[in-house]
């Protein structure tokens, strides 16, 4: 409540719970995504990864980013999104984050930003948000 009162627009939101010494996967990402990864970050106390909620795209806070960047330095790095790869952000981020050296976590391209079926949607969901925590 206080942030929401007190506090002002965040371009960028570090991960609280992950131990900065012992976090080996930086997952970044925009959007709802963000809500199943911390769950699943939770469920299993996962404290060597870090999730970082990428609030503002445009402009790119490029000092933000490569700020985390540097304060995770250990970690292998990865834009993690819910639409296909041909779609989202990821295509942005490739073309205006060269500062960063990350992977992209998506669906696969596709015509369409939804397959139309909820369970298929479902289970490509689980399956981001499975690669994310195994890969």
């Amino acid at each position: 409540m206080e942030e929401f009162t007190n506090g002002g627009f965040k371009e960028i939101m570090d991960d609280t719970l992950a131990d900065a010494n012992k976090v080996k996967k930086v997952l970044f990402c925009s959007g709802k995504i963000y809500f199943d990864l911390a769950e699943r970050q939770q469920k299993e106390n996962r404290k060597d990864i870090a999730i970082i909620r990428l609030e503002q795209l445009y402009p790119l806070p490029q000092i933000q980013l490569e700020s985390l960047y540097k304060k995770y330095n250990k970690a292998t790095w990865f834009w993690v999104q819910e639409e296909p790869l041909n779609m989202g952000a990821a295509s942005y981020l490739q073309t205006n984050l060269k500062s960063i050296n990350y992977g992209v976590i998506s669906r696969q391209p596709s015509a369409a930003t939804a397959t139309g079926y909820a369970k298929v949607h479902e289970q490509e969901q689980g399956e981001i948000i499975e690669t994310a925590f195994s890969i």
